[in-house]
Parts: structure tokens; sequence; C-alpha cells
């Protein structure tokens, strides 16, 4: 074993699973490992690193900022966060902005807001408010988040939860609307179901969505923590639909690759139930991840990467769809985020990841037996090719194996 996999091992919690390879470097959609070994990240860290490893844009201004003020709290105004909440309002057609760090964070603070807009705009009474999500989501890892999750592993150990959450089938938009009740006062969902398994759902549900939040007066939130920022071919995966959500959250991508970094946007009326001292973090809207923020967004404007998601994205699914393997249950996904889900009884996701890691392909198995495809939005089409023909030979090396073992 890797000396350094022993060390982590040893000394780290293990609430991971990692394949065994040590990366030690990165550029662009490449990473080296501790041997030297160049491997393809189809990844893209869930869509932290859309930009690349190393993006020379984003290294410079983290460089430049941090060598004039990296933190300083709140409590005092700096130059960098303005524009950051600007650009980012302005690309997403959002009135105001509160930054964070996690996506998780953005989430929590998307739901307080709920609550109280709930409260002090809707009238709903004190302690009563109900928020919907959807089966198989994944909105972050923090006890309210859990809460209101469908995936037993995540729940299990980690109760009590806290009430006021509800659940219904992800894609059915009569069940939202038989779900909503006088004290609901917001429906939180992914336009695309990230680790839930790269669901899309039916065409026209989030407009659906939004129609039926509007005639009952509750608000329509979107993460678009995975799926934002170019990740499906548009700024944000909710824009394919047409579709203005009332608040949205942003994280992931929004760090370049090089920070955590995280927003709950909003309409003004939302946001401005926030009262100071009502909410807060000591890191958010610190000035260095607001300086690499706004540049991550700038970036991604100025070099087309959202375009460039959408024409590779569609270049890519019909590739993938033109495998013709009998271990292939279903490829889905939109712009450079897609799923590759295999019939369990054939193989595992995982056993497939190890393949693709042995040819220098690396990425991430997910729910529903699926292995996902959302590589840095800078990689080649080169790249993209060889990431395609990996994953032939490996899943024909498997089916061959299969048909031996039975």
């Amino acid at each position: 074993m890797s000396t350094v996999i022993n060390l982590e091992d040893t000394w780290c919690a293990h609430n991971y699973h990692p394949l065994a390879v040590v990366l030690v470097r990165g550029d662009g959609a490449l990473v080296w490992d501790e041997h030297g070994r160049r491997h393809i990240d189809m990844m893209g860290a869930y869509s932290a690193v859309s930009h690349g490893h190393c993006h020379p844009r984003l290294v410079a201004a983290l460089t430049k900022q941090a060598g004039k003020l990296a933190v300083i709290s709140r409590a005092f105004h700096t130059a960098p966060l303005g524009a950051f909440a600007e650009l980012a309002c302005r690309l997403t057609g959002m009135d105001a902005a509160l930054p964070m760090n996690t996506g998780a964070e953005a989430v929590e603070t998307a739901l307080k807001a709920a609550r109280k807009w709930a409260y002090t705009i809707k009238q709903v009474a004190a302690d009563r408010a109900r928020i919907i999500a959807c089966q198989g989501n994944f909105h972050g890892r923090t006890i309210a988040i859990v809460g209101m999750s469908s995936v037993p592993q995540y729940r299990d150990g980690f109760g009590p939860f806290p009430p006021g959450f509800d659940l219904v089938p992800y894609g059915d938009a009569a069940a939202l609307a038989a779900a909503i009740t006088p004290d609901t006062a917001a429906f939180l969902v992914e336009p695309i179901q990230g680790e839930g398994g790269i669901v899309v759902p039916p065409p026209g549900y989030l407009a659906q969505c939004r129609r039926i939040c509007d005639e009952k007066r509750v608000l329509l939130l979107c993460d678009e923590i995975q799926t934002g920022l170019g990740r499906t071919g548009r700024m944000l995966a909710c824009e394919h639909e047409g579709v203005r959500p009332d608040g949205l959250t942003l994280g992931k991508a929004l760090g370049g690759g090089l920070l955590p970094v995280s927003m709950f946007l909003a309409r003004r009326e939302v946001m401005d139930v926030f009262q100071p001292g009502d909410h807060g973090s000591t890191f958010g809207g610190n000035p260095l991840a607001a300086a690499v923020g706004h540049e991550a967004l700038r970036v991604l404007v100025e070099e087309g990467l959202i375009e460039r998601s959408a024409e590779l994205g569609d270049w890519l699914m019909r590739r993938l769809r033109g495998i013709d393997n009998p271990l292939i249950k279903e490829v889905r996904g939109r712009g450079l985020f897609i799923g590759i889900e295999f019939h369990p009884d054939k193989v595992d996701a995982r056993t497939v990841c190890e393949g693709l890691a042995r040819r220098g392909i690396l990425t991430k198995d997910t729910h529903r037996n699926t292995v996902r495809f959302a590589p840095p939005l800078v990689i080649s089409r080169a790249l993209l090719t060889e990431a395609v023909e990996g994953l032939r030979l490996t899943l024909d090396e498997l089916a061959a194996a299969a048909t031996v073992t039975a």
C-alpha cells in the first residue's frame, strides 16, 4: 500500500472510500499521480473543478488578492465583495446575494430564508412552515438536510431530525401540487439530480413546478450547486425551461476549483427578510473568496465555457449512447453532466470505476448503479474520445469476464 494512502487510512476518519490513487498535480482536465502517471479527470470534483485544475487566471486572481488581504469578517466592507455579488446577480437574474462557503451552508441559508419569508410575508403561523423536497435529493450533509433525505445511509444513526420537511417523487409535478398546504413555504429542487444518479426529470417538469408554486404562493428554490455555472450547457440548468426561481443556491464551481465559495441568491422580497444579526458566516464573502469567485464567473463567460459544455456534451452523449454493451442500462444527462447507468445484476458501478482507473480515467460511481462523466468544462474533444474508448474497452473486458463466469 502507498505510504500516503496508509497515512490517510491511519489518521483520517473513514467517511470516504477513495480509489487507490494518490494525486499530486493537476492541469486543465488532467491530473498526475505520485508515480508520475497521467489521468483524465472525468469527475471534476462534483463540478467544483469546472474551470479545470489550476486555471491560470484563477491562480493569478487568488495570488494577487492573497498578497493584499485574504480574510476579514463582514464587520467591515471590502472591495471585492460588491463586484462579486453584482456579477453573480446579473448572470443569474437574481436581485441579491448572500455569500457563504460550502454548498450545504448555501442550502441552509435558503431554508432559513424560506421559513422567515413564510412567517413575515406569507403570514404562516409561528413554527408551522413546511418545505417540500424530492425523493432521491442530495442537498448536503447537515442534520437538517439529511433529515429530508430519502437515502437510508445518509439518515442512519443521525436522528432525531428537525421537523417541517415533506418529500414528493422527483419529476412528478402533480405530486408536488397535492403536497402543498397553506403552511408550505417552499419547494426545494435540483433541476437534475446529481448524487441521485444524474436523473433528468421529464420535459416541462420544472416549468410546471414554477406554475404550481405561483398558483399556491410557494417559493421555488433551485439547488444549482452541481448543475449551475455552465455544467449543463446553460448558466443555470433551470434556464433550459425558461424558469426563474425565487431563490437559488450556487457553490462548487463558484470557487474556481481553488476555494470553497457558495451563495444563496434570491428575489428582494425573499432576501430582505434577513436583518443584521439574523444570519452570517465568519468566512462567507471574505476578500479572497470574492476575488476568486468574481474571476471564476468572468472566465465562464469570457472563455465560452458554457457554450463549450453544450457542444461537447451533445457530442459526448452521442458517443456514449453509441457504445453497444449489454452491461449498459441507460445513458442520460445534459451538457457535460452525464450518467451511465448499469444493470445491477450484471456489474457494479464501482467495479467499472476501478477498471477505468487502471486505464488512466478517473471518476466516481453514484446512486442507481451509475458512473458519472462530468469533466472540467475545459476538456478537449481528444481527451473525451480517449475517455469514451477507455470506457468501451473496460466494459468489453467486464462483459467478457461475466460471460466466462456464467
